[in-house]
């Protein structure tokens, strides 16, 4: 997870940053801030993320004299003078601190599923020579939005394909496998396929971003592995043997790895000519025999419309393998024969294959999906709507509740004050202006003077994730999104 050349914690904010420490009123000791969802997509978020953050950027002796100088040296040529960089602060901060950063934060424990508008940490300095720390690790702190917002994205999906399960299968004994992240390439690093990976696998255990599964190992105590797949077949494989021995491409594969799971792409050529002849009568005896040794074979189409063409591909295989009606009075391929879709799969086009599915009586639990792009890279900070304000300030031995009210957008209304969040009877409450009992508080102290002061593991995370706010309503959600 090395960043490599950018390992300067003092050149990893924006550069604006570094002029800021001479612009607050004369005399302020304290800044205390805080980030939230302002809103956005989802109601509601799933936390995660700041620990990862904290344990690769903040923890332990992080700025040296060294950084200083170099920090120096590309501060002022950014802005083209030399009055502007806080040397002086910085050199304090490594002869009194050791380098350690005095921060306090604290924050609801990660995998917390919290409503939008609410405090999710808060961020204050502990020395009152060096107020402005406070915001100059507003840039790195702020991208605790990409995770978190990852995590919540997943944890929609699921929500999705738990109702379709609930109303077309016995169980939701496949639920934790339905979707599977295979959206490495599609991020723009691999920092972010780690990060992005590991949030989905929060509440999935099916995965190709191995990536994610390398953070969670190093950051949060993973002991093996949280993401898990199969054997499967690119179209590379496919093509390779040629149009005309399309189906020795598959008929390897199965002798390649003869027991368990494996996966197959079938629209290389003709896709319904590959189910009906391939799969259905030249490779029925393989497949017949790989289910008697308990082994599943996953089919995937890969272009078309999703929902059209699950549906013909599911109709086409119980014509040729039979289908059972399971209790809620739908209909099942054999065991050893499933469907997945991962060609263009978002909230929308996997509701609207489910209902697709459903109204023609296939049960879900037919089929897997796969996400890439609109998993892990088609979200911003924008999406959960992302901030970090600062609301209250010590000024000459005053304390202040600071806040912003824009008259052009009210939505941008920060809060005031320090901040509490409680929970009463499932629902959450963010107190402003100190008005929050201690006792009662649920932002936990993490971290303090360069020290991680809670350390979760990956389990822990993943089991606060499993909560679902009462009052959310799948359906309502995705008839009112219409972003995707």
């Amino acid at each position: 997870m090395s960043a490599g050349a950018v390992d300067n914690v003092i050149l990893l904010a924006d550069c604006y940053k570094s002029s800021h420490y001479k612009v607050y009123p004369p005399g302020t000791t304290t800044l205390y801030a805080y980030f939230e969802s302002r809103g956005g997509k989802f109601p509601y978020t799933v936390f995660f993320g700041l620990q990862y953050i904290l344990k690769r950027w903040l923890c332990g002796p992080v700025v040296t004299r060294a950084m200083v100088e170099e920090a120096k040296e590309v501060i002022n040529a950014v802005f083209k003078r030399d009055d502007v960089f806080n040397e002086e602060g910085w050199n304090y901060l490594v002869e009194h601190h050791g380098g350690r950063l005095p921060l306090r934060v604290k924050a609801v424990p990660e995998g917390t599923v919290v409503p939008t508008k609410n405090v999710l940490f808060t961020v204050e300095n502990t020395d009152p020579a060096l107020p402005w720390v406070t915001g100059f690790f507003e840039t790195l702190l702020v991208q605790t939005w990409y995770p978190m917002t990852v995590a919540t994205n997943s944890h929609i999906y699921k929500q999705i394909l738990r109702h379709y399960m609930d109303l077309t299968h016995d169980n939701t004994d496949t639920l934790d496998f339905s979707l599977h992240d295979c959206g490495y390439r599609g991020v723009s690093s691999v920092e972010s396929s780690a990060l992005g990976g590991a949030a989905h696998m929060i509440n999935f255990k099916s995965s190709d971003t191995v990536s994610g599964t390398s953070l969670l190992r190093k950051y949060y105590h993973l002991k093996t592995v949280a993401g898990f797949s199969t054997p499967s077949l690119e179209h590379s494989n496919v093509i390779t043997w040629g149009k005309e021995r399309e189906v020795d491409s598959h008929r390897h594969m199965l002798q390649t790895y003869p027991e368990g799971d494996v996966g197959c792409v079938c629209d290389s050529y003709d896709i319904w000519r590959c189910l009906k002849e391939c799969w259905g009568q030249e490779l029925k005896d393989l497949v017949l025999q790989r289910g008697r040794k308990g082994g599943c074979i996953y089919l995937r189409p890969d272009s078309g419309d999703p929902k059209e063409v699950t549906l013909k591909s599911l109709e086409i295989l119980g014509e040729a393998y039979g289908t059972e009606t399971n209790s809620k009075g739908y209909k099942m391929l054999p065991p050893y024969l499933r469907v997945i879709s991962a060609d263009g799969i978002s909230h929308q086009s996997l509701w609207s294959l489910l209902e697709h599915l459903k109204n023609n009586s296939w049960s879900t639990a037919n089929t897997y999906f796969g996400a890439g792009a609109s998993l892990l890279q088609k979200i911003n900070r924008d999406t959960q709507k992302c901030a970090y304000k600062v609301s209250y300030a010590e000024v000459a031995g005053q304390g202040i509740d600071v806040h912003k009210e824009p008259i052009t957008d009210s939505g941008k209304k920060s809060k005031r004050g320090r901040l509490s969040l409680h929970c009463d009877h499932g629902l959450y409450n963010t107190l402003q202006a100190g008005k929050g009992d201690p006792t009662k508080d649920l932002l936990v102290p993490v971290f303090e003077n360069g020290k991680l002061l809670v350390d979760y593991t990956f389990e822990e995370v993943q089991e606060r994730a499993q909560t679902v706010p009462n009052d959310f309503d799948v359906i309502k959600f995705l008839e009112e999104d219409r972003d995707d």
